[in-house]
């Protein structure tokens, strides 16, 4: 099968993302979200990242106006009933989720895949809210969605052979590296990134260094382009404790549990960047 329109529910920074990645590569986009604020800033994240590849001379004035002109918009998920891929990148929230697959799945033509963009809720439990759960799977991409080469493709329990061959085509024809997945809490990614970051914040919970000085650290002795502190501010406070619990719940492994001072972090607010403050100031 091939697809050849997609539709993107979110229109946030994986959202528009998703969008734009989809977009240069030509291929029709509809970009949903439930305010017309929402995804006008998402329309509007996108032209900006569009200029900043042409001020890099790696896009023309032209392919960002064809980009530009495949990517149509709506707050209506009924927008979305003839398109061959849908992909969620709501919140991540299972309650939230759930929902939206009831809707896509009695919204959508019967032969469209759904996809989720979720970073650690199962696929399987997602499939089977819907009536079509063998058209279901997880499609993880990474932030900046535009820059980063992989997708994670999770399979869950009931996703056929035929669904995951049409997905992983595509990911491919935009450019993207996919990995296969069994389904399990967090992934492959996240499962070994969020732990390592929580390792992190028990280290400066301790007082054994300081948030630099534990960026530096890992930056200098391992190599990493970030230190795990400033990229929690990135990845947000509360997105690194919802995996961290669901990494908890799934596995009942003490090693998951999220360190203390990153739930009071949470719990005062200080989610980092997006709030002008985590465990560094912006």
């Amino acid at each position: 099968m091939e697809l050849k329109k997609i539709g993107v529910v979110g229109a946030g920074t994986m959202g528009n993302g998703i969008a734009q990645a989809f977009a240069v590569a030509g291929y029709e986009v509809i970009m949903t979200d439930i305010a017309e604020a929402a995804v006008q800033k998402g329309v509007a994240t996108i032209a900006g990242s569009l200029d900043r590849l042409i001020k890099k001379e790696k896009m023309s004035a032209e392919q960002k106006a064809a980009a530009m002109a495949k990517i149509a918009t709506a707050t209506d998920i009924a927008a979305l009933k003839h398109v061959d891929l849908i992909i969620e990148a709501a919140t991540e929230n299972l309650e939230l989720k759930t929902k939206i697959f009831k809707q896509l799945d009695a919204t959508a033509k019967p032969e469209a895949i759904l996809a989720s963009n979720t970073s650690s809720i199962s696929i399987t439990k997602l499939a089977a809210a819907t009536a079509r759960p063998a058209q279901v799977i997880g499609m993880h991409f990474f932030n900046p969605v535009p820059m980063m080469a992989l997708v994670e493709l999770i399979r869950g329990l009931q996703t056929a052979d035929a669904t995951y061959a049409a997905v992983d085509a595509v990911s491919r024809a935009i450019g993207k590296t996919p990995v296969q997945i069994k389904n399990s809490p967090g992934f492959v990614v996240n499962r070994m990134l969020c732990p390592m970051i929580n390792e992190a914040i028990f280290a400066l919970g301790e007082g054994l260094a300081t948030a630099a000085e534990i960026d530096e650290a890992m930056k200098l002795g391992a190599n990493h382009p970030i230190g795990p502190l400033a990229l929690c501010d990135l990845i947000g406070l509360d997105v690194e404790l919802a995996v961290m619990q669901v990494l908890f719940e799934g596995f009942k492994d003490p090693k998951y549990r999220p360190a203390p001072l990153l739930v009071e972090m949470v719990e005062a607010g200080y989610l980092g960047r997006k709030s002008g403050k985590g465990f560094f100031t912006y």
